[in-house]
C-alpha cells in the first residue's frame, strides 16, 4: 500500500433538473436493450483462503458509537477478526497473515451511497457527459460535441446526457441550429438532464424520417420553428424514442457489463455498497434480474441495497418480492414511491408559489392514495421510502408515513428521500416519527445560488437540506448523490454538508448554521447510512464480526481544510476483504 499525496483533481457530475429516477424514457429505452441469455444463482465464490490480511500502520476511523481510533485492523474471510493496535491484531490474526503496510493512510469503513439508480445510469453509460461540471456554456457543450463527431464512424451516432440550461449560460435549448454546427452529418441526439427533454440535429431528424410534415406523437411534441419545420426539440417519451430509437446501438447496450462498470466507479471513489432506490424503473423485476448477473462470479465490485419501485408494483406483487429477500451481496430492503417531482425543475409540490409564479408545483400521488400505498406496504413489512422535494410534498409524506408507522411496527426506519424544503414544525415531526430524511446535498452546492435568486428566494432557500438542524433534533440523516443527478463521491457529498459552499459563487456559504462537523457527514455516508439501509448488523464501522468492507484514503477527513474533503483521494477500496480498487 504505497503512499500516496493527500488530495487529488475531482470532478464530480453534473446534476440534472430532476429526480435520478428519471421519466418515461428511460423504461422507454429500457425495453430496447437485451436481457441476459442466462440468470446465474446467486454467487458464493469469495477470494477468501482462510488466512487472515492484517492492514497496519494506519489511522483506522472505526466510526463505531464510541467514535474509535485504531492503528490496525485485520479481516478472513471477509469479516472482521481485530481492530486495535498493531501488535494485538497481529496476535488475532496469526502467524500466516499477510502484513499489509498502509504508511500512515487513514482507513475508514467503506462508503455507502444511500440512494443511486444503478440500471438507469448502466442504461446510459456509453452516453457522453456534457453536463455543466465540465462545459459551463453552450458553446461549450457544441465545441467539444464537434470533436467528437469528427471521430464518429459512418453509419454511428454521437449521443450526450446531462446538459443542464439552468446552469449552463446560453440559450435554454439546444435547437438544429446549435446542434448541427457540432456535425450536419452525424446525428446527434442530446439528453436533458432531466429526462423528459431530448435535442436532436437535422441529421438525426432525417434518419428518423422527422419533418414538417411529421405529426406529433399524442402528448408528446416535437418543438418547431414559426414555419412549422422541426427544431430539434423532442418533449416526451414518444418524441425522445421516436428519434433515439433509430441508433443502431440501443438494441445493443449490455446491461451487465455497463453495471458491472458504474460498480467500478463507485469503488474507485470508495463505495462498498450502493442502495438503488427505484429498482424496476428500467425492466420491471427483471432489473433485479440483472443485479444478479452482475454478480455473477464476483463480477460486482460492491454490494447493492434495493427498493422496489412502487410504479412498478403490479410487476413486483406478482414475482412476490418479499422485505429481505436476497442476501448480503444483493438484498430488498425497501419499498419506494414518488410523491412529487424536482424543485429545480418547478415540479417539487409546494406550499407557497415558486419565485414570481403562482405556480405549486404538483403532487404525482394524490395524498389519500400516498397515504394508502405506504400503509399497504408498511403493513407488508417493508420500509417505506418516499421521495419529497416540495414542503407540501413533505406535509403529505409525513402524515402518510404516520400511518405506516402505525401499520409496520417498530424498526422499519421509514426514509424521505432528498426531503429539501425543512420547516421547523415538519423537524419535529420527523423526530416525533422516528423517520429519517437522507438528503441529496448537491442541491445546496450545485443550485443553491438558483435556488436563492431564481427558484424559490433566499427565506425559503434557507430551508434546504438542513442537516444541523436534523442532528440537534436527534434525527439521523443520509447524503447521497442521487446519481445520475451528480455523479457518486462520497467524499464530495461530506463536503457539501461540511462547507455548504455554492459551487457558482465560491465561498459564499448557504445557511452557515445548517453546516454540521466532518464526524457527522461521515456517519452520513457510513454508520448511519448502513442503519438507513438496514444493514448496520453487517457494514457501516469497522467492528469485529462485520464484514470487512473499508476504504484507504490519503488523507485524513478530520485534519485537511474543508475545502479540500472532496479532493482527498481514495487509494484502496476493499469489499467482502477482496480490493476492489
Amino acid at each position: 500500500m504505497a503512499r500516496a499525496t493527500a488530495v487529488r483533481p475531482h470532478h464530480p457530475g453534473s446534476p440534472p433538473a430532476s429526480c435520478g429516477c428519471g421519466g418515461p424514457f428511460v423504461a422507454g429505452l429500457g425495453a430496447l436493450a437485451p436481457r441476459p441469455t442466462a440468470l446465474p444463482p446467486v454467487p458464493t465464490h469469495r477470494a477468501h483462503d482462510g488466512r487472515a490480511t492484517v492492514v497496519r500502520g494506519a489511522t483506522v476511523l472505526t466510526m463505531d458509537p464510541a467514535s474509535t481510533v485504531a492503528g490496525a485492523i485485520a479481516f478472513r474471510d471477509g469479516r472482521i477478526v481485530a481492530v486495535g493496535d498493531g501488535d494485538e491484531v497481529a496476535a488475532a490474526a496469526g502467524r500466516d497473515a499477510r502484513v499489509v503496510d498502509a504508511d500512515g493512510a487513514v482507513v475508514l469503513p467503506g462508503f455507502i451511497e444511500p440512494h443511486a439508480h444503478l440500471v438507469p445510469t448502466a442504461l446510459l453509460g456509453g452516453w457522453h457527459d456534457v453536463g455543466a461540471a465540465r462545459f459551463p456554456t453552450v458553446d461549450s457543450v457544441i465545441e467539444h460535441l464537434a470533436g467528437l463527431a469528427a471521430d464518429v464512424p459512418r453509419g454511428g451516432w454521437l449521443t450526450a446526457r446531462q446538459f443542464d440550461p439552468s446552469l449552463q449560460a446560453g440559450p435554454s435549448e439546444l435547437t438544429t441550429d446549435l446542434l448541427d454546427r457540432a456535425s450536419t452529418e452525424v446525428p446527434v441526439l442530446v439528453l436533458n438532464a432531466s429526462l423528459h427533454f431530448a435535442y436532436a440535429n437535422s441529421a438525426a431528424l432525417r434518419v428518423a424520417g422527422v419533418d414538417r410534415d411529421t405529426p406529433d406523437p399524442e402528448h408528446s411534441p416535437y418543438g418547431r420553428y414559426a414555419d412549422g419545420t422541426p427544431n430539434g426539440v423532442l418533449v416526451g417519451q414518444a418524441a425522445m424514442l421516436s428519434v433515439a430509437t433509430h441508433d443502431p446501438r440501443m438494441l445493443a447496450t449490455d446491461l451487465v457489463a455497463e453495471g458491472r462498470a458504474v460498480a467500478r466507479r463507485a469503488a474507485s471513489v470508495g463505495i462498498t455498497t450502493i442502495c438503488d432506490q427505484g429498482t424496476g424503473m428500467v425492466l420491471g423485476p427483471e432489473d433485479a434480474d440483472l443485479y444478479r448477473a452482475m454478480a455473477d462470479d464476483d463480477g460486482l465490485a460492491t454490494r447493492l441495497r434495493y427498493s422496489a419501485l412502487d410504479n412498478r408494483a403490479d410487476a413486483w406483487d406478482l414475482v412476490g418480492l418479499a422485505p429481505g429477500d436476497g442476501d448480503d451481496r444483493i438484498r430488498a430492503t425497501g419499498w419506494k414511491i414518488i410523491s412529487d417531482g424536482s424543485n429545480q425543475g418547478r415540479t417539487g409540490h409546494q406550499r407557497t408559489p415558486y419565485l414570481g409564479s403562482t405556480d405549486r408545483g404538483l403532487p404525482y400521488v394524490e395524498p389519500a392514495e400516498l397515504a394508502a400505498r405506504a400503509r399497504h406496504r408498511a403493513a407488508q413489512g417493508w420500509q417505506v421510502v418516499i421521495h419529497a422535494n416540495g414542503d407540501q410534498a413533505i406535509d403529505d409524506t409525513l402524515a402518510a408515513l404516520a400511518g405506516a408507522v402505525d401499520a409496520g411496527g417498530p424498526d422499519r426506519r421509514h426514509r424521505i428521500e432528498h426531503c429539501s424544503l425543512l420547516h421547523d414544525d415538519q423537524i419535529a415531526r420527523i423526530a416525533e416519527l422516528g423517520v429519517s430524511p437522507s438528503f441529496l446535498i448537491g442541491h445546496v452546492h450545485y443550485w443553491g445560488q438558483a435556488f436563492r435568486d431564481e427558484i424559490l428566494g433566499s427565506e425559503r432557500a434557507d430551508l434546504l437540506d438542513r442537516t444541523a438542524s436534523c442532528s440537534a433534533a436527534g434525527i439521523r440523516w443520509t447524503v447521497h448523490s442521487d446519481e445520475m443527478v451528480t455523479a457518486m463521491g462520497p467524499l464530495r457529498c461530506v463536503h457539501n454538508a461540511v462547507t455548504r459552499e455554492l459551487w457558482r459563487e465560491p465561498g459564499t456559504v448557504l445557511t452557515p448554521g445548517e453546516r454540521v462537523p466532518v464526524e457527522s457527514a461521515l456517519r452520513a455516508v457510513t454508520a448511519d447510512a448502513a442503519w438507513q439501509c438496514h444493514s448496520d448488523h453487517e457494514i457501516g464501522t469497522l467492528e469485529v464480526g462485520k464484514r470487512a468492507d473499508l476504504v484507504v484514503l490519503g488523507g485524513d477527513p478530520r485534519t485537511v481544510d474543508p475545502g479540500d474533503l472532496a479532493e482527498i483521494e481514495v487509494l484502496e477500496t476493499w469489499m467482502d476483504g477482496v480490493r476492489r480498487h
